[in-house]
C-alpha cells in the first residue's frame, strides 16, 4: 500500500483536530495509508518544506499570512503538490485556482463532502505520481520513485541518482534510463545530466537550478531542454 503524505496547515486546534479525525476515519474506511503532519503557522511550514508532501489542507486565514500568499510562495519551490484550501468564506475559493489549488472545503466541514473531495484528490494524485525504477549495485537492488528523483548524473559510466532521500549509484549508461523515463517529465540538459523538470526552479542563460543546485546546460541541448520545460509548464 502506497503511503500518502499529508500536511494540515491550520492555526485553529479545533479545526485541525477535526481534519485529523476525518483523515483517520477515511483511512479506515478506504484502507489507505496516511502520514499526516500538522502545522499551526505559515512560517514553520514554509521554513521546513522539502517536497515531502503529496497533499496540503491549507487554511486561508493564518496568524502570520494569508493561505493564498503562502501557496504562491510555495509554488516557487513545488509546482506539483496538491492543495485543498479550507476557508470560512466561499468567495475566496475561486481565487485558489490562481495558485493552482485542486479544490476547497468550506467550514464547518461536513465529512460526506470532505470524503468526496479527498477521493477525487487521491485519484488525481495517483494518475500523476509517476512510476518506480530499480537500480542495482554491489549492495543489492534499490527502488526509486520518479516523484523523488531530482536528476541522474553520469561520470565515467557511473550513474548517480540524486533523490530527495539521498544519492544512489549504479554502473551503466544514461541512455538506458533516458529511454525508461521517456514517458516522464525528464530531459537532458547536457550529456551528463537527465533532469526531472518538476524540480526546476529557474533557468538563467546556460544554467538550470534545482533549488540550491546548479547544473550546466550545453549549447547543443539548450533548445530541446527549453522546449521540454516549456511543454511541461504548459
Amino acid at each position: 500500500m502506497e503511503k500518502i503524505r499529508i500536511a494540515i496547515i491550520e492555526d485553529s486546534e479545533e479545526a485541525s483536530d477535526l481534519l485529523m479525525n476525518y483523515l483517520m476515519r477515511y483511512e479506515k474506511e478506504k484502507d489507505c495509508d496516511f502520514d499526516v503532519r500538522r502545522f499551526c503557522d505559515a512560517t514553520t511550514f514554509l521554513g521546513s518544506y522539502n517536497h515531502y508532501f503529496d497533499l496540503l489542507f491549507m487554511d486561508i486565514e493564518l496568524p502570520d499570512g494569508n493561505g493564498m500568499e503562502v501557496v504562491a510562495k510555495l509554488r516557487e519551490k513545488d509546482k506539483e503538490v496538491m492543495v485543498i484550501f479550507v476557508t470560512n468564506m466561499s468567495q475566496y475559493a475561486i481565487k485558489g485556482y490562481e495558485v493552482n489549488a485542486f479544490d476547497f472545503v468550506v467550514k464547518p466541514i461536513v465529512y460526506s463532502i470532505f470524503s468526496v473531495k479527498l477521493t477525487s484528490a487521491i485519484e488525481n494524485m495517483r494518475q500523476k505520481r509517476g512510476k518506480n525504477i530499480w537500480i542495482s549495485n554491489k549492495d543489492g537492488k534499490i527502488r526509486i520513485h520518479t516523484s523523488r528523483l531530482k536528476y541522474i548524473e553520469v561520470v565515467q559510466h557511473v550513474l548517480t541518482f540524486h533523490t530527495l532521500d539521498g544519492d544512489f549509484k549504479q554502473s551503466g549508461s544514461l541512455k538506458m534510463f533516458e529511454e525508461e523515463l521517456a514517458d516522464e517529465p525528464f530531459s537532458l540538459c547536457n550529456r551528463c545530466y537527465l533532469v526531472n523538470l518538476k524540480f526546476v526552479s529557474a533557468v538563467k542563460q546556460f544554467d538550470v537550478y534545482l533549488g540550491n543546485e546548479r547544473l550546466q546546460i550545453s549549447r547543443l541541448k539548450r533548445n530541446a531542454f527549453m522546449k521540454a520545460l516549456n511543454d511541461y509548464l504548459a
